[in-house]
């Protein structure tokens, strides 16, 4: 009786599949935590320091209207916990449109005592905005925008990597 021996090809295979899924289980920074219970752990990686910045600009209209940035931009870091908020306030974890008004409406839960901690707010001037000394990792751009009485939030997920910089474009 013969017994087959895997090739050296199958197996080189098979252990290349298994590093590659184990790698993509291992945390690069934000969107890795399954609680959507606040724990101020689950953001440490968003208060180091880094290489990376995202450098964003505005560009939305609707209904003929072209809408422009009003105040600040905020960046967030992408835990479990604020997923379950962006769910919840826009119905995405990708990037939405929904009027102020909707997303004000929306019920997320009481919004943890330590949460704003990890805000972070940039000046939007000529529908631009720049985050820098960002550490690798998933974030949520919000930014309100407005044309005439109507105002719009803007939600948009971006990653930052290798601390290179991220252009994103916030209504497209």
């Amino acid at each position: 009786m013969t017994t087959r021996r895997p090739s050296l090809a199958l197996v080189a295979v098979l252990a290349g599949g298994l590093a590659l899924s184990a790698c993509a289980t291992m945390p690069m920074g934000g969107g890795t935590a399954a609680s959507t219970e606040f724990s101020a752990d689950a953001f440490a990686w968003s208060t180091r320091a880094g290489q990376a910045s995202i450098e964003g600009r505005v560009a939305f209209a609707q209904d003929g209207k072209t809408f422009h940035c009003v105040g600040n931009v905020g960046l967030i870091p992408d835990t479990g916990y604020t997923r379950a908020r962006m769910q919840r306030l826009y119905g995405s974890t990708e990037s939405a449109a929904a009027p102020a008004a909707v997303v004000r409406a929306r019920s997320a839960g009481e919004q943890a005592a330590d949460y704003r901690a990890f805000e972070r707010a940039q000046a939007c001037a000529a529908d631009a905005f720049r985050f820098t000394g960002l550490p690798d990792g998933s974030w949520f751009l919000i930014s309100p925008v407005k044309a005439g009485d109507d105002i719009v939030v803007l939600m948009k997920r971006v990653q930052t990597r290798g601390g290179r910089l991220a252009a994103v474009t916030l209504g497209s």
